[in-house]
């Protein structure tokens, strides 16, 4: 049964702390052009790790934006996260007093793979070098991956209702998904999203253990699915949050009604079981589509989850087949992130933003440092395309085995 049309959940603000711009606009213009950003690592003490390429935030200076009470309490993937949701919060022009019963009827939402790793591998240092008493209090919360919501909520005082979603790279849209729930079952505002810093040396160690992460030290060889010569994915930093909020309430304060999520699906098939990973991301897709009462040959682009890894990149091709038929092959296909890296749970928070993005703009961004496609999609490669972009399908795939899918709808056609 289909919603009340004023309680649909409208994406109203955005905004992006990334390794291509620290800002929407700045995003938006390097996404379009192909920009790849990717870079060799330079974070003090990862220079002697296998790891060699990345998608780095080097335009971010915290301070200027977050008062220091709360930069001393967190690490660097909140830092992202206050960050970009003021960013979200300014885009929508939206103020508590828009909300009726806030602060409680705006809450908080963020998925997050990696957490403090920077937080936590400085304060255990101190603590193996000088012992406990030079272990900073924050140590108990910062590195924690629910910090971001806790952090958001309580330096905005927002005190409707506030969760984390855990589940892997694809937490970033169910995230998004839970957020469009929270706004259909009665809560005017959520700011959703995720960001990502997996750059520090503890958690690079970690992401060591990973089959599919890219050794290539070449960045424009180093992230290049759907390709041949496809070695892995490149890790990055930073993601995205959105303002996700009824459309009614959108429209009561004069808000810009920028895309609906009118649908998503989930499910899991194992941690990298890439053959079953078509089954899983068809299935997902399919009810993904129900949800938003869409036919497949509605679907005007889909940004892709382009792990890199060649069975993977297969089975993703044929999930596209298996459930949008015929028009899987047709549907112009974009990866974005080859330009950025992947940055786990915000690698599809960005593309949604990039998707609502294209909606608006009529141009869907390229695929950055791929050009010899070997699968049958039309994936846009080389620079950006001009259409009429609708419906726009979002993907997502975890490391771990969950897949994600998330159908938005145009504003204007709402």
């Amino acid at each position: 049964m289909s919603e009340p049309k004023d309680r649909r959940a409208a994406v109203t603000g955005i905004g992006v702390v990334a390794p291509n711009g620290t800002s929407t606009d700045t995003f938006w213009k390097a996404t379009q052009e192909g920009v790849s950003v990717l870079d060799r690592v330079t974070r003090e003490g990862c220079e002697h790790l296998p790891l060699k390429v990345a998608g780095e935030v080097r335009a971010f200076d915290p301070a200027a934006t977050i008062e220091e009470r709360f930069l001393v309490q967190t690490d660097r993937f909140t830092h992202y996260a206050m960050a970009a949701a003021d960013l979200a919060l300014d885009d929508a022009r939206l103020r508590q007093a828009d909300t009726p019963d806030a602060p409680y009827s705006i809450g908080v939402v963020t998925a997050a793979g990696s957490g403090g790793g920077e937080f936590g591998q400085r304060e255990l240092q101190r603590l193996w070098g000088k012992g406990s008493r030079f272990v900073g209090p924050y140590q108990s919360i910062a590195w924690f991956y629910a910090a971001s919501t806790g952090q958001v909520s309580i330096r905005r005082g927002f005190k409707g209702p506030c969760s984390v979603v855990a589940s892997d790279e694809a937490g970033g849209l169910d995230a998004l998904a839970h957020a469009a729930r929270a706004v259909r079952r009665g809560t005017d505002v959520i700011v959703a999203g995720s960001t990502e810093a997996p750059l520090a040396p503890y958690s690079v160690v970690c992401q060591l253990g990973y089959e599919e992460l890219s050794r290539e030290a070449d960045p424009p060889r180093a992230y290049r699915p759907f390709t041949a010569a496809a070695c892995g994915f490149v890790p990055a930093e930073g993601g995205a949050m959105l303002v996700v909020e009824a459309a009614g309430t959108a429209r009561e304060r004069g808000a810009e009604v920028r895309a609906v999520v009118a649908g998503h699906g989930a499910t899991f098939t194992g941690a990298s079981r890439w053959e079953r990973s078509r089954e899983g991301l068809a299935q997902a897709i399919r009810r993904a589509l129900q949800e938003a009462d869409c036919a497949p040959e509605e679907v005007d682009v889909v940004f892709a989850d382009a792990l890199g890894v060649p069975e993977a990149d297969r089975a993703e091709a044929l999930a596209l087949a298996d459930a949008l038929g015929g028009h899987g092959t047709r549907v112009p296909v974009t990866a974005p992130k080859t330009g950025t890296g992947r940055g786990y749970c915000a690698a599809p928070v960005l593309d949604t933003a990039a998707a609502v993005l294209a909606m608006e703009h009529g141009l869907i961004p390229p695929t950055p440092n791929v050009f010899d496609v070997c699968h049958d999609l039309d994936l846009v490669t080389g620079r950006a395309r001009v259409a009429e972009v609708r419906t726009a399908l979002v993907l997502s795939r975890g490391l771990m085995g969950s897949n994600s899918a998330l159908v938005l709808r145009h504003g204007a056609a709402q």
